[in-house]
């Protein structure tokens, strides 16, 4: 196999993404299931979208800046246009 040069930075944004597929909202604020590679989801802690992953809980918190990038990126790579509008799921506090 080839080296290749891979845009970490990408995959970040894709696993963001799909991180807001999995997200639910409770009176503690959105939590999002943690089963992404590892490394990605280290990175998206340090980035401030979630809280650390290395914890026994099955999921994780979304901050409200993660939820508002989670829902903007998925609509980016997953929506396809000329649909009804944006999809709603969650109060990202915009």
């Amino acid at each position: 196999m080839n080296q290749m040069d891979i845009d970490y930075d990408k995959i970040d944004d894709c696993t963001l993404a799909l991180l807001y597929l999995v997200t639910s909202q409770d009176k503690y604020g959105a939590r999002a299931w943690k089963s992404f590679d590892w490394d990605t989801m280290d990175r998206l802690h340090e980035k401030g979208y979630i809280s650390d992953p290395k914890s026994k809980a099955k999921s994780v918190a979304v901050s409200k800046e993660g939820l508002a990038r989670a829902k903007e990126l998925f609509e980016h790579f997953f929506v396809m246009q000329g649909g009804g509008g944006p999809m709603e799921r969650f109060k990202t506090g915009e």
